[in-house]
């Protein structure tokens, strides 16, 4: 399995030994000396803290020690984590399309034409966001995709798209529509640290990816 440093992401054989139950040794990186990662013994709020505030750390631990793409679960987590992603996007673009177009008068083909606007938001958005997306890197980052391979680079972006759920509060607590905005750009910054971690890239170009992609969806929902 691939594990990495968390503080330097250099790929370490162990993180710990364990000597017996509930008695274990970190291991340290051979590049940077410093303990390969120190998440084992965190609880996970504390990791949950450390992703809000961006550390590439927490996605290192969270994407390479923890979420291993060869681990037997990897796929189903996969298409869960994709399912919960477009049930958010479906109710963010229902929120925007509500504060648009529904009204108390509507009749049942005004349903219909709202719900299918919802779907080709949905799905053609998110189309243009990955092609987009994988264009950008290839351009900008000057890799493949291939390289660090498709299903870890879309875990990435999955993962990293948490903030959406901060859209389920808004079914609880009535919110001005420019909160949908704020998090559209918490979850741009998110991915931009999770595509620095996955490609070991600078931080400039993994900006104007993930900026690219996100306009390219924003301008297809619009126009659509």
């Amino acid at each position: 399995m691939e594990y990495r440093c968390v503080q330097c992401g250099f790929q370490v054989k162990t993180l710990f030994v364990q000597y017996s139950p509930g008695n274990i040794r970190l291991m340290k990186c051979e590049k940077c000396k410093a303990v390969a990662d120190e998440y084992i013994e965190c609880e996970l709020m504390i990791v949950l803290i450390d992703l809000i505030l961006h550390k590439p750390k927490a996605y290192r631990h969270l994407l390479y020690n923890v979420l291993n793409q060869q681990s037997t679960h990897f796929q189903g987590l996969l298409w869960k984590l994709l399912f919960g992603f477009l049930v958010l996007d479906a109710y963010r673009s229902l929120l925007v399309r509500h504060d648009e177009e529904w009204g108390m008068s509507m009749s049942i083909s005004s349903y219909f034409w709202i719900y299918r606007k919802i779907l080709v938001d949905v799905f053609l958005g998110n189309f243009m966001f990955l092609c987009c997306f994988l264009l950008a890197i290839r351009k900008l980052l000057k890799t493949s995709a291939q390289f660090f391979r498709l299903g870890k680079l879309w875990l990435a972006v999955l993962i990293s798209s948490y903030f959406k759920i901060l859209l389920v509060a808004m079914m609880v607590w009535e919110f001005p529509p420019s909160v949908i905005y704020i998090i559209d750009l918490l979850v741009l910054s998110s991915n931009t640290v999770a595509l620095k971690v996955i490609t070991e890239s600078d931080m400039n170009p993994c900006v104007g990816a993930c900026f690219i992609a996100h306009a390219v969806k924003f301008c297809t929902t619009q126009a659509f």
